[in-house]
């Protein structure tokens, strides 16, 4: 066991990502460098408008941080290698390399979950019972939420890492994806991999299903109370205040899903490295976007910061 344990740690893998950027690297390397500066730049303007503005400093914006924060630590975890790979044509990954892109994305995916749900429990409290809104959202809460998000999935992630790390790949060292995926890891293993592979079907109910099933409540009840509400203003105004992160949770859930739930095919992979390319690099990159076209909030203190600092007034006169 110890020998096969040296030969893993000392064998790199090879990410073969998109067997469609041998005919033009130079696109796909563009392409997904336009993403991540936008994923990244995108989401820490989001983060510093939080931080700086007062009127932004209510629960459902102290998770709209962290969710920033986590697409940034997911985003740099994944492309800035698949860049690498595309423009060098070297597409060897360490053991340990490998096993830290898969922890740090593991992580980001599923306090996602965890947050969208948050954030949707949120918009019910907000919408549903408003007077006791502050009383419930409270700052001890949403602190003990996000600290226990982190500490729970850190660990969760943690330990498919160590699972990972005694597993021998004498087969192949060939990964046809363009990050390490666990799923991918355990096909190319020969080893015994039917004790993680439990341990996925057990977690999956309360890292995926749980979450989006609290999510799927919320705006049931948010709806129902939307309907019963006067006027068609009042109805539309209240819609409004929850269009965004219900886009987010279109975009974010519908991704992920479709791709645990695509048949697997031979002719599909690059289709699903397609989509999966989407799930990790677009929608961190189309969130903040989201959020600041669509909700007003962010897009008023984003003037009043820039006024603050006397830049709004300078960007009309160099047009």
């Amino acid at each position: 066991m110890e020998l096969d344990m040296n030969y893993t740690t000392q064998k790199d893998f090879h990410l073969l990502g998109f067997s469609s950027s041998e005919k033009d690297p130079s696109f796909l390397f563009l392409l997904v460098l336009l993403i991540y500066l936008l994923a990244v730049l995108g989401n820490m303007n989001i983060t510093v408008l939080v931080c700086l503005t007062p009127q932004l400093h209510t629960p459902m914006y102290f998770f709209l941080c962290n969710l920033a924060a986590q697409d940034i630590i997911s985003v740099s975890a994944t492309l800035p290698k698949l860049m690498a790979i595309t423009i060098t044509g070297d597409t060897s990954i360490s053991f340990l390399g490998c096993l830290i892109q898969m922890f740090l994305f593991a992580f980001c995916t599923d306090t996602d979950f965890f947050l969208l749900a948050t954030m949707a429990y949120d918009r019910y409290v907000a919408i549903c019972v408003p007077l006791r809104y502050y009383l419930i959202m409270n700052a001890k809460l949403c602190i003990v939420l996000v600290v226990t998000s982190w500490i729970l999935y850190v660990s969760n992630a943690l330990c498919f890492s160590l699972l990972l790390s005694n597993l021998s790949f004498c087969k192949s060292h060939d990964l046809n994806h363009f990050f390490c995926d666990i799923k991918i890891l355990m096909e190319i293993s020969c080893s015994d991999t039917s004790h993680i592979k439990q341990l996925l079907l057990l977690e999956i109910p309360f890292v995926g299903i749980l979450p989006l099933l609290l999510i799927l409540t919320s705006y049931v009840c948010i709806i129902g109370t939307i309907i019963k509400m006067g006027t068609s203003a009042a109805r539309l105004k209240t819609f409004s205040n929850c269009s965004s992160h219900l886009t987010v949770v279109l975009l974010f859930c519908g991704t992920s899903i479709g791709i645990y739930m695509k048949p697997k095919s031979k002719d599909s992979l690059e289709q699903e490295k397609l989509l999966s390319l989407f799930y990790v690099g677009i929608v961190p990159m189309l969130n903040p976007i989201v959020y600041s076209l669509r909700n007003r909030q962010v897009c008023s203190a984003a003037k009043r910061l820039l006024e603050k600092y006397r830049l709004w007034r300078l960007i009309p006169s160099l047009h």
